[in-house]
Order: structure tokens, then C-alpha cells, then sequence
């Protein structure tokens, strides 16, 4: 493990229970970006989504992936940042969002994202989640520097 979940707290400023990665396995500054998250039974949208057939809502792991670009930038960028006016970055959107198979109580899941392009402000990352090896969900995900 790269990073630790406190490592990841200094990070981006997410915080339980929206904070859905748990640790970086590793970095290729400026470009990739590997990350875990075990979904736990007693998560809390377990008991709504669905009740008796709980899945991980595809809206949180579009959400992992745009935390671990987050990362990506943050940790890549550290230096620049701390010059800069920014202090965040804000999601503003999601492309070619696809779910291939659930992501159910218990599972790992790996998140690889990657930098495609930085045009000022702009930010666009290219993410994937697995589960053992099997492609889970993958989007395109934009955000802009505030």
C-alpha cells in the first residue's frame, strides 16, 4: 500500500461516510492512479438500496472514482496548488457512465483512474472499478479547479 486512508484524508477533503477510498496502491504522478475500497456490510445505504438485495449504488462508485482523481491531482499537483488560487476542485461532470455487474456487500473494489487532459482549470480523468479482475463500472469523469 502507497497510501494509508489518514494519507488519503490529507488529500482531498471527503470525510466518513462519504469518504470511499480506503487506500492507493499506487501513483504515477501526474498520469494513473490505482485505489481500493472494501464496501462493508453495514454500510449506510445498504438498507435502502435494496432492501433484502443490497448493491452499491452506481452513483457512489461514479463518486469513488472522481475521489480518486481527486487524489491523483492533489498528490501529483501538491506544490503547484499550494501556489495557486485553488483550493479544491468540484466535479462537473460525468460522461459515458456505464455498470456492468453489481458491487455487493463485501467486495473489493479497484479503482483506476487516470489524468486524460488538463486545459487551465479543467480536469478530465478517465476511471474504471473492478471487482476480482471483472470491470464493474466505468465513466468519464470532469472537474474544475475552485
Amino acid at each position: 500500500m502507497l497510501l494509508d486512508k489518514e494519507q488519503v484524508k490529507a488529500l482531498i477533503p471527503h470525510r466518513e461516510p462519504f469518504l470511499f477510498v480506503d487506500s492507493v496502491v499506487s501513483i504515477e504522478s501526474g498520469k494513473k492512479i490505482i485505489a481500493e475500497k472494501v464496501f462493508g456490510e453495514n454500510e449506510f445505504f445498504f438498507p435502502g438500496h435494496f432492501p433484502g438485495n443490497p448493491i452499491v449504488p452506481g452513483v457512489i462508485i461514479t463518486e469513488a472514482i472522481a475521489q480518486t482523481g481527486g487524489i491523483l491531482f492533489n498528490h501529483s499537483f501538491k506544490e503547484e496548488l499550494e501556489k495557486s488560487e485553488f483550493s479544491n476542485a468540484y466535479l462537473i461532470g460525468l460522461d459515458s457512465c456505464k455498470f456492468r455487474s453489481p458491487v455487493l456487500p463485501g467486495n473489493k473494489v479497484v479503482f483506476e483512474v487516470e489524468l486524460i487532459k488538463r486545459r487551465s482549470r479543467i480536469l478530465l480523468f478517465g476511471g474504471r472499478a473492478t471487482v476480482d479482475g471483472k470491470k464493474v463500472a466505468e465513466a468519464q469523469v470532469s472537474a474544475s479547479l475552485v
